[in-house]
Protein backbone atom coordinates (compact mmCIF):
# COMPACT_ATOMS: atom_id res chain seq x y z
CA UNK A 1 0.00 0.00 0.00
CA UNK A 2 2.86 2.46 0.96
CA UNK A 3 4.69 1.73 -2.43
CA UNK A 4 1.41 2.62 -4.46
CA UNK A 5 0.99 5.86 -2.04
CA UNK A 6 5.15 6.44 -2.82
CA UNK A 7 4.51 5.78 -6.81
CA UNK A 8 1.53 8.12 -7.37
CA UNK A 9 3.28 10.84 -5.61
CA UNK A 10 6.60 10.24 -7.95
CA UNK A 11 4.21 10.24 -10.54
CA UNK A 12 2.14 13.14 -9.95
CA UNK A 13 5.30 15.18 -8.86
CA UNK A 14 6.82 14.73 -12.47
CA UNK A 15 3.45 15.82 -14.42
CA UNK A 16 4.07 18.80 -12.54
CA UNK A 17 7.34 19.43 -13.37
CA UNK A 18 7.44 18.40 -16.71
CA UNK A 19 6.82 21.00 -19.61
CA UNK A 20 6.21 20.45 -23.05
CA UNK A 21 10.14 20.94 -23.91
CA UNK A 22 10.98 18.11 -21.85
CA UNK A 23 8.59 15.95 -22.61
CA UNK A 24 8.26 16.28 -26.34
CA UNK A 25 11.67 17.45 -28.02
CA UNK A 26 14.02 16.17 -25.62
CA UNK A 27 12.74 12.92 -25.21
CA UNK A 28 13.20 12.17 -28.94
CA UNK A 29 16.91 14.18 -29.55
CA UNK A 30 17.96 11.72 -26.65
CA UNK A 31 18.32 8.93 -29.17
CA UNK A 32 20.11 10.82 -31.67
CA UNK A 33 23.98 11.19 -31.64
CA UNK A 34 23.97 15.05 -31.89
CA UNK A 35 23.14 16.77 -28.79
CA UNK A 36 19.92 19.17 -29.00
CA UNK A 37 22.10 21.83 -28.03
CA UNK A 38 23.96 21.57 -30.84
CA UNK A 39 20.97 22.53 -33.28
CA UNK A 40 20.60 25.35 -31.11
CA UNK A 41 23.61 26.75 -32.21
CA UNK A 42 23.09 25.98 -36.06
CA UNK A 43 20.04 28.16 -35.90
CA UNK A 44 21.39 30.78 -34.17
CA UNK A 45 24.40 30.95 -36.51
CA UNK A 46 22.03 30.68 -39.80
CA UNK A 47 19.22 33.12 -38.23
CA UNK A 48 20.90 35.00 -35.92
CA UNK A 49 18.05 36.98 -33.73
CA UNK A 50 15.97 35.41 -31.58
CA UNK A 51 12.84 36.55 -33.39
CA UNK A 52 14.52 34.97 -36.75
CA UNK A 53 15.81 31.60 -34.88
CA UNK A 54 12.24 30.65 -33.24
CA UNK A 55 10.34 31.80 -36.80
CA UNK A 56 12.86 29.50 -39.00
CA UNK A 57 12.43 26.38 -36.18
CA UNK A 58 8.45 26.81 -35.80
CA UNK A 59 8.48 26.80 -39.94
CA UNK A 60 10.27 23.56 -40.22
CA UNK A 61 8.76 21.43 -37.20
CA UNK A 62 5.47 22.34 -39.30
CA UNK A 63 7.27 21.78 -42.74
CA UNK A 64 10.27 19.82 -41.93
CA UNK A 65 12.22 19.60 -45.27
CA UNK A 66 15.98 19.33 -46.41
CA UNK A 67 16.07 22.62 -47.48
CA UNK A 68 14.37 23.95 -44.28
CA UNK A 69 17.38 21.47 -42.23
CA UNK A 70 19.78 23.38 -40.91
CA UNK A 71 21.96 20.02 -40.33
CA UNK A 72 24.55 18.78 -42.64
CA UNK A 73 23.47 16.80 -45.78
CA UNK A 74 25.54 13.98 -44.59
CA UNK A 75 23.32 13.59 -41.36
CA UNK A 76 20.26 14.21 -43.31
CA UNK A 77 21.50 11.31 -45.50
CA UNK A 78 21.87 9.22 -42.26
CA UNK A 79 19.06 9.85 -40.37
CA UNK A 80 16.50 11.44 -42.18
CA UNK A 81 14.42 14.82 -42.32
CA UNK A 82 11.92 14.91 -38.50
CA UNK A 83 8.35 13.83 -39.20
CA UNK A 84 6.40 17.13 -39.00
CA UNK A 85 5.38 17.82 -35.33
CA UNK A 86 1.92 16.60 -33.77
CA UNK A 87 2.42 19.74 -31.07
CA UNK A 88 -0.35 22.16 -31.15
CA UNK A 89 0.29 25.70 -32.36
CA UNK A 90 0.65 27.08 -28.39
CA UNK A 91 2.45 24.07 -27.12
CA UNK A 92 5.35 24.43 -30.36
CA UNK A 93 5.77 28.26 -28.77
CA UNK A 94 5.88 27.05 -25.86
CA UNK A 95 8.84 24.48 -26.34
CA UNK A 96 10.51 26.69 -28.41
CA UNK A 97 10.30 29.40 -26.01
CA UNK A 98 12.15 26.98 -23.06
CA UNK A 99 14.62 26.02 -25.30
CA UNK A 100 15.39 29.57 -26.33
CA UNK A 101 15.71 30.39 -22.55
CA UNK A 102 17.58 27.01 -21.86
CA UNK A 103 20.89 27.65 -24.58
CA UNK A 104 20.92 31.67 -25.56
CA UNK A 105 23.98 33.35 -25.12
CA UNK A 106 22.87 36.92 -25.04
CA UNK A 107 23.35 38.82 -22.22
CA UNK A 108 25.53 35.75 -20.36
CA UNK A 109 28.91 36.48 -22.68
CA UNK A 110 31.27 38.82 -20.49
Amino acid sequence: MLTKVLFLLLFSSTLLYSNVYETNCVACHEELPVSIDKYFYRYLLQYSSKREVKKAMIKYLNSPSQKRSVMAEAFIRRFGVKAKTTLKHKELRDAIDIYWDKYKVFGTLK
